[in-house]
């Protein structure tokens, strides 16, 4: 499967063949479903947290008198039925939120989306960024050139250090290495910008 390669101008200067295992495979949604909710589930912090009986302020003194009062008789200014007192099976701030997904779905469901990326044009490969300095002004250029639009992921080797500080206070670009490339990400932008050598190492990593 044959794919242009751009330059930092948007020019197209060659042609690059993509893996087919990667690039070329059928599209398991169910899969990609799966692993969207294992990303979500598993960025979920436990900070909901309600105080129990015994946790709230306050001694647990019984409110009036046992009999007598015409009222319901009541043991503690703390139940949770009463003003000011504590909270029956509230969330306790220890849940643990966290799911998995077999290493062969999982590996299925991000060729799927590289795939769905492909397909649509919505993959970007730039020859070489080759930034010699920090300039978020010439980041926007390229990505202007290269018809990059709305949220960019921008995946990025260890060598591209004044592109990635480059692109790093842009909003809408997400910076990540080919290693670190996950369904969840790639989903949730229109557009991922990968680099020759990028795209080398995905194919290496997860071929």
């Amino acid at each position: 499967m044959n794919y242009n390669v751009v330059n930092k101008q948007g020019e197209v200067v060659k042609q690059v063949e993509l893996n087919e295992a990667i690039f070329n495979v059928e599209y398991n949604e169910q899969c990609v479903f799966d692993a969207i909710m294992v990303a979500r589930s598993n960025s979920r912090q436990a900070t909901a947290k309600t105080k129990k009986r015994d946790e709230v302020s306050g001694g647990g003194k019984k409110p009036f008198r046992q009999k007598g009062t015409g009222r319901a008789r009541q043991g503690s200014s703390r139940e949770p039925q009463m003003v000011g007192g504590g909270v029956v099976f509230g969330p306790t701030g220890i849940q643990n939120f966290k799911i998995k997904q077999n290493k062969k779905a999982a590996r299925l469901a991000l060729k799927s989306v590289l795939t769905e990326k492909a397909s649509e044009q919505n993959l970007v490969v730039v020859d070489e960024f080759n930034f010699e300095t920090p300039k978020t002004k010439e980041f926007v250029k390229v990505l202007d050139a290269v018809k990059a639009g709305g949220k960019v992921l921008f995946v990025a080797t260890e060598e591209d250090d004044a592109t990635i500080l480059s692109a790093r206070n842009l909003q809408y670009v997400k910076i990540v290495y080919p290693q670190g490339i996950n369904v969840y990400d790639i989903v949730n932008v229109d557009t991922l910008l990968v680099s020759e050598a990028a795209l080398k190492t995905i194919e290496e990593v997860f071929a």
